[in-house]
């Protein structure tokens, strides 16, 4: 699961009828690639214009692409969020992909699976950027030794919590828990504090309690699935220490207030109305509690995953239309090079526009490049940092020994099944743990075996 990549955007999702009817508008299949004498490119992502500021940086960016490129023609799509799961598949079969298309890490492989992808491997010794891109992030898009992608982004979850409120529990606001021993203690005292604060929330519905219980799985040193991605791997004493800390911080403690089934939204709200101390979180949370839910960003600070033994990562990036032409996947992959892939340039990492245009700069990730390239970028970031940078740190220095761990294959199909068993751990005071994974184990034997 993931944010759309934008630096902010609150744009309601479009219906899913209004983006199936639109298909045909937004494919590849009956443009050869060639545009009075130039190559034509068509991309997506772009964002919406209800995201003024983003999408005149994005128009700026692509402008100044053509004209350092005049043989290249690219014709964006806009879309919000850049990726729908409701059409993502109807679009690729229906063939009817962009010619460069976003898609989450998740995707990769099925894309891959179902024939919708151009092997670029031969081609990507021309990407410039390429060999400083963090290797677990491109080995997303390797499939077989096979180059099918080029990441974006990439980011790794971890603790967002209330400064304020740890102070005013006697907690002390630098040291953020590192197990979840420590964690459900601190959270017991912010609770304490009582007028409606709640000391940790978490998700569990719409596919995002799922979600969180795999991060908080793989920080217990857990899997999801077996390693061979045929069974289930959630029925062992990780899935059970994951499902008993919920449960016992809902009802043993009372930390976790009374009002369940939260989403990713809810939980915003509490953490910017300053009732909340605690939730599980990327970076890019932060400036949505911000500029969307009053929060204050000298009091929101991010620490590593409780635990200590791993993180979730995910994020984004672009594939290549199978019907492309060598001539449209080399001008694409010069065009992520200028978008995206240049540190401290282009529609992500201009943080000198950025910062002019109040939008945050300092967050710790995205981080996706290495050695000098992703020195060039922190060094443009530091410069350009507006947000209390020193609030991150202790996330920084934390990543540095957590394994990082991709979301499972079928993520979606099987964090339903995950929001059930945690839904029930948090709605109801006798639920069996035992058995709520026992069953999900059984449900996600059968996703798995249907690939």
């Amino acid at each position: 699961m993931r944010s759309p990549g934008f630096r902010r955007t609150s744009t309601t999702l479009m219906a899913s009828a209004l983006a199936l009817t639109a298909i045909t508008a937004c494919g590849s299949s009956d443009d050869d690639g060639s545009a009075g004498g130039k190559t034509r490119i068509t991309v997506n992502c772009m964002p919406p214009k209800s995201a003024k500021v983003d999408r005149s940086f994005f128009e700026a960016d692509v402008k100044a692409f053509e004209k350092a490129n005049p043989d290249i023609d690219v014709v964006a799509h806009d879309a919000f969020p850049c990726q729908d799961p409701k059409t993502f598949d109807a679009k690729l079969a229906g063939g009817q992909m962009e010619d460069v298309f976003y898609t989450y890490f998740t995707d990769a492989k099925h894309v891959v699976d179902v024939n919708q992808a151009a092997d670029i491997t031969s081609y990507v010794k021309e990407l410039k950027s390429y060999s400083t891109i963090q290797q677990q992030l491109r080995d997303i898009y390797t499939v077989d030794g096979k180059i099918y992608g080029v990441p974006r982004t990439g980011y790794s979850m971890g603790l967002i919590y209330n400064k304020k409120l740890f102070a005013q529990a006697g907690l002390d606001p630098e040291k953020p828990p590192a197990t979840w021993e420590e964690l459900r203690a601190d959270a017991k005292k912010i609770a304490a504090l009582g007028k409606g604060t709640v000391g940790y929330a978490d998700y569990s519905a719409q596919n995002q309690g799922g979600w969180h219980f795999t991060a908080e799985l793989y920080s217990q040193g857990g899997d999801v699935v077996s390693a061979d991605g045929k069974k289930a791997n959630i029925d062992t004493p990780e899935g059970k220490a994951v499902l008993q800390n919920l449960k016992d911080m809902r009802w043993s403690d009372d930390s976790m207030g009374s009002k369940q089934l939260l989403v990713i939204n809810d939980v915003q709200q509490m953490m910017g109305s300053g009732k909340l101390g605690m939730y599980l979180s990327a970076p890019d949370n932060i400036p949505i509690l911000v500029k969307e839910k009053g929060g204050n960003y000298k009091d929101l600070a991010l620490a590593p995953m409780p635990g200590g033994k791993g993180t979730l990562i995910g994020g984004d990036g672009y594939m290549f239309n199978k019907k492309d032409t060598p001539a449209q996947i080399r001008a694409g992959l010069k065009w992520l090079d200028h978008m995206f892939l240049t540190p401290g340039k282009g529609f992500l990492g201009d943080y000198a526009r950025a910062k002019q245009n109040d939008a945050p700069v300092g967050l710790p990730e995205p981080r996706l490049f290495t050695g000098a390239a992703d020195a060039k970028d922190q060094e443009v970031k530091k410069a350009n940092a507006n947000v209390p940078v020193e609030n991150y740190q202790a996330f920084l220095d934390g990543n540095q020994s957590l394994q990082m761990k991709i979301e499972p294959p079928q993520a979606q199909q099987i964090y339903s099944v995950l929001d059930g068993a945690v839904s029930a751990v948090l709605t109801k005071k006798d639920a069996d743990v035992d058995q709520l994974l026992k069953d999900a184990s059984g449900k996600i034997d059968s996703i798995l075996a249907r690939g």
